[in-house]
């Protein structure tokens, strides 16, 4: 097979796994607390990486990249799992799957204005006028197809999904600091936030169902959201001929979402939330099109 129809394979592997997650969190949320989901799907992501890691022997990379940069780890390792997975399940926790998958894909519109006074990049307008469609977009579904009433239905769970946002976001930028192998530094990450993980569990909640059904849908989490997929995607953009071409793919990831919350959650997709999805994706598709070429931030997914 030719590389470049790999990194579509790839791609479209990445893109196939994180179109499940929305659905995949609010059934593991019936079983465990925020929490306590994110404690499962971090042990499940860090067996996941050490074996893939294993097999592409860089498993001898771990210490050496940690000595170097200790304190970036711990820094990258709380923004995410740590914090980022808390405050997405949490606001999945109280909001429909349909509202917090929309809310939260507004990361990729903050990413660039974060990006202006953080490394000190130029705002363009295609970032000012993706801004604007995309929040009017999250208004819309914040709402329920309401704006100009500013009554939001939850309040509370649509100032987390934005929260994952920045956490999101932050992680990015902080992530174009480093030049380690990304996925060594992923697992750096990963085992780095355990521990804080492990005693916030110990000391505010309790530890989680050994239940067979519920460890399934948190190691389902930590496989197809935090682990496998990031891997996938990092090698469809690694083999892609052009990088644009792959994230393109992205674009599908919402769509095929909002079919799995409604054939398996039983969600009614509300014309609120179309209406609010479209001015989203049509504030990225701005942000691809109109955008002048130059250095840009270029997170994994």
């Amino acid at each position: 097979m030719k590389t470049s129809n790999l990194a579509y394979v790839y791609g479209m592997g990445a893109v196939l796994c994180w179109s499940t997650v929305a659905t995949a969190f609010k059934l593991a949320l019936a079983h465990f607390t925020p929490l306590q989901l994110v404690l499962v799907a971090v042990c499940t992501s860090i067996i996941a990486l050490a074996v893939i890691l294993g097999v592409q022997g860089k498993l001898k990379l771990l210490k050496g990249q940690f000595r170097k940069r200790p304190l970036f780890y711990l820094q990258t390792g709380l923004l995410n799992p740590f914090l980022y997975y808390l405050v997405l399940f949490e606001a999945y926790s109280l909001l429909p799957a349909q509202q917090a998958l929309s809310l939260n894909y507004t990361w990729a519109i903050l990413l660039p204005l974060l990006a202006v006074p953080l490394l000190k990049q130029k705002l363009q307008g295609s970032d000012i006028l993706a801004a604007i469609t995309g929040y009017v977009g999250v208004l819309v579904i914040a709402t329920g197809g309401n704006p100009l009433s500013m009554n939001f239905e939850n309040p509370q769970g649509v100032a987390l999904a934005l929260a994952s946002t920045l956490l999101w976001s932050l992680y990015w930028i902080i992530n174009t600091r480093d030049k380690g192998d990304p996925v060594v530094s992923l697992m750096l990450s990963f085992i780095i936030s355990l521990p804080f993980i492990l005693v916030t569990v110990l000391t505010t909640d309790k530890l989680p169902s050994l239940n067979l059904e519920a460890l399934a849908a948190g190691v389902y989490v930590g496989l197809f959201e935090m682990g496998i997929t990031f891997v996938l995607w990092l090698m469809a953009l690694k083999k892609a001929e052009r990088a644009a071409n792959i994230s393109t793919l992205a674009f599908l990831t919402p769509l095929l979402s909002m079919c799995l919350i409604a054939l398996v959650l039983k969600e009614t997709i509300t014309a609120s939330t179309i209406a609010g999805m479209g001015l989203i994706l049509s504030a990225l598709v701005m942000q691809k099109l109109l955008k002048p070429r130059g250095p840009k931030v270029e997170p994994a997914a």
